[in-house]
């Protein structure tokens, strides 16, 4: 539901609401207008059907509008706007902090190759999977379709595997873990997963807050009238990976006395 959609539902709704009220009071005449009816001194201008009715239709309306729209932050509505944009801005970060992740293998694999070429299978893997991850469209919009971010967290997923099975690699060549560059991209590289814990677990908490009030009673039907519906979060399979940064460590081990 796109934002001018969400600024309408109030008076939509306002006014789906008040039709049956209306209809039901003009149907039973209220004692005030029988007692305007039963004086003949007071002015018969009020009591015309057209008008009295029309004014009183508009003054009902702007009152209830009013009176739902000041009840609707007490049905959870501001809180799922509030929390909605939490998500957002979580996911907003989490993408940029895999992008940078995803930045940094080329060169990560280039440094590799130059001291360790005969590892094709392992550098091979982690291409591919950089390549998988470039193929699905990270956008805002992912988290509201559930499966296209199952597919982007188990791309994620694969990419960081191989960029594992690299760093085990890594240690078997003493070169590679002194050369400057490589160690250059240790700092980025350890900097940049430990943001991405970080992303993830601030996404993670405004997910469940944001999910809590979703089918919760009485927001769950303001949720359901607005349009707000549950948020997909990391899977239970992956938890372990997200409440801790993977480990990346290229120092030159101490020598043994």
């Amino acid at each position: 539901m796109s934002p001018h959609q969400r600024r309408l539902m109030p008076s939509s709704l306002a006014i789906c609401c008040l039709i049956p009220i209306y209809n039901q009071w003009i149907s039973e005449k209220p004692l005030w207008i029988m007692l305007l009816e039963s004086s003949p001194e007071l002015d018969r201008r009020f009591l015309k059907p057209n008008s009295f009715r029309k004014n009183a239709m508009h003054n009902l309306l702007l009152s209830l509008t009013l009176l739902l729209t000041l009840t609707l932050s007490g049905c959870g509505y501001n809180t799922l706007q509030s929390t909605d944009e939490q998500i957002k801005a979580g996911w907003s970060e989490v993408l940029n902090q895999y992008q940078r992740r995803a930045d940094l293998v080329p060169n990560l694999v280039n440094v590799v190759k130059g001291f360790a070429a005969q590892e094709k299978d392992v550098l091979l893997g982690v291409t591919n999977a950089r390549s998988k991850v470039g193929s699905i469209q990270a956008t805002p919009e992912l988290i509201n379709n559930p499966e296209a971010f199952a597919r982007f967290q188990s791309a994620q997923g694969e990419l960081s595997g191989a960029l594992s099975r690299l760093l085990v690699v890594a240690e078997n060549y003493p070169q590679l873990k002194s050369d400057a560059n490589f160690r250059e991209l240790q700092a980025q590289l350890e900097g940049t997963e430990n943001r991405i814990t970080v992303a993830r677990n601030r996404y993670i908490k405004a997910v469940q807050e944001y999910n809590v009030v979703v089918r919760s009673f009485p927001s769950n039907l303001t949720a359901m009238v607005f349009g707000f519906q549950v948020k997909p979060g990391f899977t239970v399979e992956n938890e372990k990976e997200i409440s801790s940064a993977p480990k990346v460590d290229f120092s030159t081990p101490s020598p043994a006395k």
